[in-house]
């Protein structure tokens, strides 16, 4: 479970549903990859980013471990 980015997709305001149909993926399969049962592609992760506006450092910070 990423707590990192369920905290950024609650601030965004936005709907899973409404970001699941912005990165072309179904509410169910987002849930999902946030859940950590399923793994974020990397294009994924690029659509993701740009939806909630993450620079670089809080693209890193949450999807890739230091």
């Amino acid at each position: 479970m990423n707590t990192k980015l369920d905290k950024v997709i609650y601030e965004s305001g936005l709907k899973l549903e409404a970001i699941a149909r912005r990165m072309g993926i179904n509410r169910v399969s987002l849930w999902n990859k946030i859940q950590g049962r399923t793994e974020f592609k990397a294009s994924e992760i690029t659509s993701l980013s740009k939806i909630l506006n993450l620079s670089a450092e809080q693209r890193d910070d949450i999807f890739f471990e230091k």
